[in-house]
């Protein structure tokens, strides 16, 4: 599912609601999360899992190409942990 997907289920569960307004809805709660993920915090909704920030050392690595040596920098990549109920739907529980 693709953001725009997301819109129109919301959307289409709610009539009561514009769509635009809907779009406006979940493009906050996505920045939110960004900002948050951004400023080193955990974002954690309750039943569908959590949203972290985790931090990959610089390593050696290869070049798949040339087998040639090449050293990758430090970075933070994103991390979500899926909640409890999230597990539980997923394995038919």
């Amino acid at each position: 599912m693709i953001k725009s997907e997301l819109v129109q289920a919301i959307a289409s569960r709610n009539p009561h609601l514009y769509q635009r307004d809907v779009e406006t809805i979940v493009n906050a709660i996505f920045d939110e999360v960004t900002s948050a993920l951004c400023e080193s915090n955990r974002v954690e909704l309750r039943g569908f899992g959590a949203f972290s920030v985790k931090n990959r050392p610089p390593r050696s690595g290869r070049n798949p190409r040339t087998g040639e040596a090449v050293e990758v920098e430090e970075k933070w990549v994103p991390f979500f942990k899926a909640g409890k109920e999230l597990r539980e739907r997923l394995n038919g529980r």
